[in-house]
C-alpha cells in the first residue's frame, strides 16, 4: 500500500466521488467541524426543552441559557435552534457512482434527527420478546406519516435490518423477515427471573431436606450458582458494549441527533459509571477500556438513548401462579431479587438516558405511545457549543449543568463526557513507557467482520477492479492467508479518502503528517474468511501535495488475490490521530440468483474461539 501520484488517479471519478463525500457538509450547523470529540476544545450539547405536557418550547434564545462545566460558567459559542419536520419523498439520492466504484456515505433524511430502533432480545426474557415484537409492529403500521427509522436487532448478534425510511410497509416487512428480521429467541446468556426462582426454589427443598440446617454443599451450589449469573451478566454487557460501539461508528458520519430507541428486559451496562459502578463492573470482567470506548463513540456521534422497557408494566414475578410462594424459602427469596432487580433496571434506564440526554419510559402498557413521545421528543432541540475554560485532557469526567432563566421548563441534555485524549498514544498507553514495546492494537480487526453496519466516521470512495495486467500463474500470493489455492484473480483496490477526516498535524518544513491504516477482509456466501491484508500508511506531505489532497482526497492503493467465486469484500479505513473508523462491503461477482441474500450478522463477540486472522 502506497500513496499514488494524484495525476494517476482519474479526475472523473474523484470528481464524482468526492461530490457525494462532500454532500455530508454542505449543511452550516453545530455539526460541521465543532462536535464534542475528545480531541476537540469545543463541546457540543443538544438541549431538550419541554412544558410540563411534555410539548417543546419553541423560539428560545442564546441569552435564555446558562451553561456550567464543573459547576463553572461558560461562555456559549454557538446557538441553534433544530426542528424536524418530517418532510414528505424520497431520501435525498447520492450522485451515481462511476462502473466498479462505491462509497460509505450514508443515504439519511435532511433532518436535523433521526431515529433509530434497536430490538434486543440480548437482554429481553422470552415472553418479553413476544411482546415487544407485537407493541412495535402496532406502531409501524400506524406510525405517523413520513417518520422516518432504521431498524436494527441484537441477540447473539448485531444486525442491520433496515436503513432509513419512512415506508412503512418495507419496515414491517423487514422486521417480519425471519432470515433478517426479529426472532424470538431463548439466549443462554440470559437469566430470568424466573429462572432464578426456580434456582433459589431448588436450592431450598435441598436445604429442607436437610431440616434446614445450613449445609457446605448447598452453600457452595448457591455460590456456584451466583458466579455463574454474573459471569453471565458480564458476558452480556462486553457483548452490549460492542454492539453500542458499531452502532456509534455507524452513526458516525449521519449529521444532527440521534434518537437510539432501544428496547430491553435489562439494561446491563452504564456509559459513565461512578466509582462504585465501575468497580462492581471491574468484579464482573466489564473492561474499563470497553466502557470508555463506548462512551466516547457516543459522545462523539450525538447519540441520545431512549430506553424502553419491553416487560410493560413491570410485574413482581412473586406473585405468579408457578411461584413457590412468599411463605417458602425459594419464595422470599425470589420475591426479594424480582424487587432487587426491578430497581436497578429502572435505575439504569434512567443513568442511560440522563448521561445520554434522552428519557426513559418503563412501568407502561402503552409501548406505542413511549415510541411516539420518544421520537416526538428528539424532534426539537436547542444545540448550544462551548470552549471549555478547563482545557486539559486528562480523561477526568467533566459534569455539565445547563440552566434556563425560566425555571418551569424541563431540560434533557447530557450530562458530562470524558475529557479523553484519542491520540495513538492515548489508544496504546505502552508506547509512552520505556523498554520494550506492545504492538499497537488493529483497530479495524474487529469492524471488518461479515454483516456489521458500514462504519461512517471517515467517509471514503473505493475503486475495486480486476487488476490490469494479471500477474503470472506462479507469481506469489497478494494477501495474507498463506492456504489460499486455486484459481485466482488479482484485485486492484484505490482509497479516496475524504481529507477532512484525516488528522493531519504540522511537521519540519511545512510538512503536514499524518497517519493511515487500511484493511481488506474477504469472506466466501459461507462468512468464512478467505484471504486478508493490511498495512499503515504514514503521511508526510510537503505543501504542493498537501494543496492537493484538499481538491482531491487522500489517495491510496491496495492489491489482493481473491478465488472466483462470489466473494464480499469488507474495506475499511482508520485514522490514528481521530480514532475515526470507515467501512464498507462490496459484493464481487456474486450469482445473480443469489445477489440479494441476507450477509451473515457477525458474532459480538466470536464465541467459536477464533477470532479473525491478522491482517498484518
Amino acid at each position: 500500500m502506497h500513496l499514488r501520484s494524484l495525476s494517476l488517479l482519474p479526475s472523473a471519478l474523484l470528481l464524482c466521488a468526492f461530490v457525494a463525500l462532500s454532500a455530508q457538509t454542505n449543511k452550516p450547523t453545530a455539526d460541521s467541524g465543532v462536535v464534542l470529540k475528545a480531541s476537540a476544545r469545543a463541546v457540543a450539547v443538544d438541549v431538550v426543552v419541554t412544558h410540563g405536557n411534555d410539548e417543546p418550547v419553541t423560539t428560545l434564545r442564546k441569552e435564555d441559557f446558562q451553561i456550567y462545566e464543573d459547576g463553572k460558567p461558560q461562555s456559549i459559542d454557538f446557538f441553534e435552534e433544530h426542528t424536524v419536520h418530517n418532510l414528505p419523498g424520497a431520501l435525498p439520492s447520492l450522485p451515481k457512482m462511476p462502473p466498479d466504484v462505491y462509497t460509505n456515505v450514508p443515504v439519511v433524511p435532511t433532518d436535523d434527527a433521526v431515529n433509530v430502533l434497536l430490538l434486543d432480545s440480548l437482554n429481553t426474557e422470552k415472553q418479553d420478546q413476544v411482546y415487544m415484537h407485537k407493541q412495535i409492529l402496532d406502531f409501524l403500521r400506524h406510525m405517523q406519516p413520513n417518520t422516518r427509522a432504521a431498524i436494527f436487532t441484537l441477540g447473539s448478534k448485531l444486525r442491520f435490518i433496515q436503513g432509513f425510511t419512512s415506508d412503512s410497509s418495507a419496515l414491517v416487512a423487514a422486521l417480519n423477515d425471519k432470515n433478517n428480521g426479529f426472532s424470538v429467541e431463548k439466549n443462554t446468556a440470559y437469566k430470568s427471573l424466573s429462572d432464578k426462582a426456580d434456582d433459589a426454589a431448588d436450592i431450598a427443598k435441598l436445604s429442607a431436606m436437610l431440616g434446614g440446617r445450613p449445609d457446605a454443599g448447598i452453600v457452595s451450589l448457591s455460590q456456584a450458582d451466583a458466579d455463574f449469573a454474573n459471569y453471565q451478566y458480564g458476558d452480556r454487557a462486553m457483548m452490549t458494549l460492542e454492539a453500542l460501539n458499531y452502532l456509534a461508528r455507524y452513526l458516525g458520519g449521519i449529521p444532527g441527533r440521534k434518537n437510539l430507541i432501544w428496547f430491553a428486559t435489562s439494561y446491563p451496562v452504564t456509559i459513565f459509571p461512578s466509582a462504585q459502578q465501575s468497580q462492581t463492573m471491574n468484579q464482573l470482567r466489564v473492561l474499563a477500556s470497553s466502557v470508555r470506548s463506548t462512551a466516547d463513540l457516543l459522545t462523539v456521534a450525538k447519540v441520545a438513548v431512549y430506553p424502553i422497557n419491553a416487560q410493560g408494566m413491570m410485574v413482581e414475578h412473586g406473585m405468579e401462579a408457578d411461584n413457590p410462594g412468599q411463605g417458602s424459602m425459594g419464595g422470599i427469596a425470589a420475591y426479594g431479587q424480582d424487587a432487587v432487580e426491578r430497581a436497578d433496571t429502572i435505575a439504569a434506564m434512567n443513568q442511560l438516558a440522563a448521561d445520554t440526554g434522552g428519557k426513559a419510559f418503563y412501568n407502561t402498557n402503552d409501548i406505542n405511545g413511549a415510541l411516539n413521545h420518544a421520537i416526538n421528543d428528539g424532534a426539537h432541540y436547542y444545540s448550544i457549543v462551548y470552549t471549555p475554560t478547563n482545557k486539559k485532557l486528562d480523561g477526568k469526567y467533566r459534569r455539565i449543568e445547563v440552566k434556563l432563566t425560566d425555571s418551569h421548563y424541563k431540560l434533557s441534555y447530557r450530562r458530562g463526557y470524558n475529557a479523553d485524549d484519542t491520540t495513538s498514544q492515548a489508544q496504546n498507553p505502552d508506547s509512552q513507557k520505556p523498554g520494550p514495546q506492545k504492538p499497537e492494537p488493529d483497530p479495524l480487526r474487529p469492524l471488518l467482520m461479515r454483516g456489521l453496519p458500514s462504519a461512517t466516521q471517515l467517509l471514503y470512495a473505493v475503486r475495486v477492479v480486476p487488476a490490469s495486467p494479471q500477474p503470472a500463474p506462479d507469481a506469489k500470493i497478494a494477501g495474507k492467508n498463506p492456504a489460499l489455492t486455486g484459481a485466482v484473480t488479482r484485485y486492484s483496490v484505490d482509497f479516496f479518502i475524504r481529507w477532512t477526516d484525516v488528522d493531519f498535524t504540522p511537521g519540519a518544513g511545512d510538512t503536514h503528517l499524518g497517519k493511515i491504516q487500511l484493511g481488506l477482509m474477504a469472506y466466501d456466501r459461507s462468512g468464512k474468511a478467505v484471504n486478508w491484508l493490511g498495512a499503515t500508511q504514514q503521511m508526510q506531505l510537503q505543501p504542493t501535495v498537501y494543496a492537493a489532497i484538499q481538491k482531491s482526497g487522500v489517495p491510496a492503493h491496495m492489491e489482493i488475490d481473491l478465488p472466483n467465486t462470489d466473494v464480499f469484500l469488507e474495506t475499511g479505513v482508520y485514522d490514528w490521530g481521530s480514532n475515526k473508523a470507515g467501512t464498507l462491503e462490496i459484493p464481487l461477482h456474486p450469482a445473480p440468483a443469489q445477489s440479494a441474500a441476507t450477509p451473515p450478522a457477525a458474532t459480538l463477540p466470536d464465541k467459536s474461539g477464533q477470532p479473525p486472522p491478522k491482517m498484518y
